[in-house]
């Protein structure tokens, strides 16, 4: 598409011609963008590289995390997995995480301060601010960090730190090769989710995270290669990890329509602890920032949390994933649910407010899941002909308090279905996740994921709406002028949208544009082209701010009016 602006070099006004369109094409202009191109095949094959080199990163930094809890609770060079659970050091074991959170302070001091936090808010802001661009540091430092933080028994996941070293990655590979800060934003993405897919094996859950929470749109150019680097790392979630689902249970009845209103209640339920566990964690790191004592030592502190309640609990420290699937599986004890509800949640949010290297799926998916079991088996009490599943109920409660805390609500679903392999949990995670999800709104006014760049001023889109300009032309819009003499106004034709408009207003700096029909150069290809009209900027922002305000215009037909009417009156009767 060729757009001409009525300037020559000397800034003279200047006939529109055909014989001038190559001194036109050498100008740098605006051009509508197609939604698949080359360059989508180019990102395509960046990213499954990237997702190759990040699969094998997971793999490592697993290995590491592995390596680091045997030294640490069991004195042995081992990379086998390795919980802290079995060990039997007494109170020493409180100081073990302390050991830990120092050396995780003392890197951030003099490495970087963006170890620090679970990864997903800290993409959220480089994609906002930054144009993508991480420091390269963090590729090396964040895995580090958090392999030192879990294996020393922080209570946290392997999901973010590899999520934010993903990222990190790809945005390190962005900023190597020739590509816009756009197209950076979609590497770097599919780098935070192509760790997740290698972690998980789900790679459907990994595609939705990125468009629900870093990608901030749904096109064809960003979608495609996010998905294949997704694809690409369950592929290698398979080829290192197995080919099992991470979290095993067994299977699940397809519920009846009673248990489904349960579960939905559950999720109501859980949404408001879920709410409430967002605020707690900020209101703890708000209290850490009034400390006389510098933010280094701030981990150390946190720690100081997870080593006493690990002492009492020792199944509360590191990554968790084993405490996932006792939830899952059924049997459990009412002391053990208590525990990873509440002394869980402890040491996670003291330890995460305290500023140190951890992630927040799994310990979401822990306290959810117990919330959850302990729901069900207070429901089965008091009412023992409700019938509800009490795997299907820690399923649901791990799913809800993720959706109610993240705000990632299909996320939440997939995943959730992904890594378990039970098709009959949709309806149940469906309803207790939208529950979740809807009631949050009401509690809190960001998410955990976003809250924490909010208080930085740094403003996260809450939903992806369609572009009101790109659904209509110019010739709905533009004003029919009869011009003899040629405007130095760049001009546009009218079967083009009103976005592109606005875009060429932006880059020439001007509020109006010549309207002109490209019809005209096959009836007079050496004559000057005739104006049809002009847009200006009034025009489209008129148009926008009436499409906007019909979103909050109410109408009630005659008929309902009346009723209303009459209903009143009853009541006042």
């Amino acid at each position: 598409m060729q757009y001409i602006c009525n300037m020559n070099k000397k800034g003279e006004s200047i006939p529109v011609s055909v014989s001038l369109s190559g001194w036109y094409r050498k100008r740098k202009t605006v051009g509508r963008r197609e939604p698949v191109n080359k360059r989508v095949f180019y990102l395509s094959v960046q990213v499954i590289v990237n997702a190759m080199i990040i699969g094998v990163i997971a793999k490592v930094l697993v290995y590491l995390i592995d390596l680091i809890t045997n030294l640490s609770f069991y004195g042995k060079f081992s990379v086998e997995e390795a919980s802290p659970a079995g060990n039997h050091l007494g109170w020493w074991v409180v100081l073990i995480p302390i050991v830990g959170a120092i050396l995780v302070g003392l890197m951030a001091r003099f490495g970087s301060k963006a170890i620090g936090g679970h990864g997903i808010p800290e993409a959220m802001e480089k994609i906002i601010l930054a144009d993508s661009k991480i420091p390269p540091a963090i590729t090396f430092l964040k895995p580090l960090s958090a392999a030192i933080s879990i294996g020393t028994g922080g209570p946290f996941g392997a999901e973010g730190p590899i999520i934010a070293t993903g990222g990190a990655f790809g945005s390190l590979t962005g900023q190597w090769i020739h590509i816009s800060s756009g197209e950076r934003k979609i590497v770097l993405a599919a780098g935070a989710c192509a760790g997740m897919s290698a972690i998980f094996g789900s790679p459907l859950a990994a595609v939705l995270l990125a468009v629900e929470l870093l990608l901030f749109e749904f096109s064809p150019r960003s979608i495609i290669p996010v998905a294949l680097a997704c694809i690409t790392g369950a592929g290698m979630h398979i080829l290192l990890f197995g080919r099992q689902p991470v979290f095993m249970m067994p299977s699940i009845p397809v519920p009846t329509n009673g248990e489904l209103v349960v579960y939905v209640l559950f999720g109501l339920l859980i949404g408001v602890v879920a709410s409430l566990v967002s605020r707690s964690v900020y209101a703890i790191e708000d209290l850490f920032e009034k400390l006389p004592v510098h933010w280094m030592w701030w981990p150390a502190l946190g720690a100081v949390a997870i080593g006493v309640v690990g002492y009492f609990a020792p199944h509360t420290m590191g990554v968790g994933y084993d405490n996932i699937k006792y939830l899952l599986s059924g049997s459990w004890s009412m002391g053990m649910l208590l525990s990873l509800c509440l002394l869980k949640y402890l040491s996670w949010s003291v330890s995460l407010g305290s500023g140190t290297s951890g992630g927040t799926l799994a310990p979401l998916f822990t306290i959810g899941g117990a919330l959850g079991a302990l729901l069900g088996v207070t429901a089965v009490h008091y009412f023992p002909g409700i019938g509800i599943n009490l795997a299907t109920a820690a399923l649901v409660g791990m799913a809800a308090m993720f959706a109610g805390a993240s705000r990632a609500l299909l996320t939440s679903i997939v995943f959730a279905l992904e890594t378990t392999g039970q098709v009959n949990g949709l309806l149940p995670l469906l309803g207790g996740c939208v529950s979740a999800y809807f009631v949050s709104f009401f509690f809190m006014e960001g998410s955990i994921m976003t809250e924490k760049i909010k208080r930085r001023g740094v403003h996260t889109p809450d939903s992806y709406e369609p572009d009101i300009l790109r659904g209509i032309r110019v010739q709905e819009l533009f004003t029919r002028v009869e011009l003899e003499k040629k405007e130095n106004f760049p001009a546009i034709y009218p079967t083009d949208d009103a976005g592109l408009a606005a875009e060429m207003m932006g880059k020439y700096n001007v509020d109006t544009l010549l309207v002109i029909d490209p019809a005209e150069l096959a009836v007079d290809p050496g004559g000057a082209r005739r104006v049809q009209g002009i847009i200006t900027s009034a025009d489209i922002l008129e148009y926008y701010s009436r499409q906007k305000q019909k979103e909050h215009m109410y109408h009630s037909p005659g008929r309902t009016r009346r009723m209303l009417v009459q209903g009143r009156r009853l009541f006042k009767l």
